[in-house]
């Protein structure tokens, strides 16, 4: 069990596997692109799964998310999927994504045991898209949505984050497109991840912001926090069901207090908080030749040190030097 000196107990396990990403959103990495983590710094596919086998055995996760970066990215993910889906007791497995390559790869993944997705789509307009990810590629995503749904990796789930002046006037017509599609849209706010720190709580868009805007066109009534356990989206049925609409408030709204996540970054780093600045270094013991007990010890350990809440409300916050793109979401 991953249990911290809070009472939570860790049973999501997001892996980033990999660093590197073929978008260049505002909000989590300059145009440049980034120095990339050495090959020799990534752990291998066999060490991911070994770590993963590790956390759903001995340590009590129930779900895995792959992230990255871009996952799809990763040469080797099908066959990780596969492996990690054959596990037992055999957890949930997800992956978050831009969507640019599930067009080509949906199926296969779906075939391997991945059981749905997560799509990061700010936009319905593909100029704004491009003026948002500097890259013309949302054609392709839209693609990539419609594979998935067709694959069945389903509920499948839309993420978007508005910005200022670029798609704040959005959110009613995404709710629509999403309903239109059955697709669960998840409206994100910005968080301090981006590699520039040109991050500013001032006049970003709230999820309060969100609620009214989408309040203009539909009747949004709350789930109830029954409903929605330890899930950071907070879910309204709209105009009465079956669709849903959540709104993840990780700034104005954090969800600390019911966090059930730990994350393995892909060089190999526990982190306890997307927020943390502090990391576990489990790739050091896993090539010195320790056994899975020694491991999970010090995983154990790593969780029992998780601070109560991520700290964005403290004016001492300090942004951690890892942007999104290289922690995973």
């Amino acid at each position: 069990m991953l249990i911290d000196t809070y009472g939570r107990v860790a049973t999501d396990l997001r892996v980033s596997l990999t660093d590197r990403c073929n978008l260049r959103c505002t909000y989590c990495m300059p145009e440049e692109g980034l120095q990339w983590l050495a090959k020799p710094d990534l752990l291998s596919d066999d060490e991911i799964v070994r770590l993963i086998d590790i956390a759903v055995r001995l340590l009590g996760i129930r779900e895995v998310r792959f992230t990255g970066g871009e996952p799809l990215l990763r040469p080797g993910l099908v066959g990780i999927v596969e492996r990690v889906a054959a596990l037992e007791p055999r957890p949930q497995t997800s992956l978050t994504t831009n969507g640019i390559g599930l067009g080509r790869t949906a199926s296969a993944l779906k075939a391997v045991g991945l059981d749905r997705v997560n799509v990061s789509l700010d936009t319905l307009r593909p100029d704004v898209f491009k003026a948002l990810t500097r890259r013309d590629r949302h054609r392709d995503v839209l693609k990539g949505l419609e594979a998935a749904r067709a694959a069945g990796l389903t509920p499948v789930k839309v993420n978007t984050v508005l910005m200022p002046g670029l798609n704040d006037d959005e959110a009613p017509d995404l709710l629509a497109w999403a309903m239109e599609n059955d697709y669960e849209l998840r409206f994100i706010e910005q968080m301090p991840l981006d590699a520039q720190h040109g991050w500013k709580r001032e006049g970003m868009v709230t999820a309060g912001d969100i609620l009214v805007s989408l309040r203009t066109r539909f009747e949004l009534t709350p789930e109830g926090a029954e409903e929605r356990g330890s899930a950071p989206a907070e879910r309204w049925i709209v105009d009465g069901g079956p669709h849903r609409v959540g709104v993840i408030a990780s700034v104005t709204r954090p969800f600390c207090a019911a966090c059930d996540r730990t994350r393995l970054t892909a060089d190999g780093q526990v982190r306890t908080c997307l927020f943390a600045t502090e990391e576990t270094d489990l790739r050091a013991a896993l090539r010195s030749g320790a056994d899975d007990e020694e491991i999970a010890r010090i995983w154990r350990l790593a969780m029992w040190g998780k601070k109560a809440g991520a700290g964005l409300d403290d004016p001492s916050f300090v942004q951690p030097d890892r942007p999104m793109s290289a922690i995973g979401g």
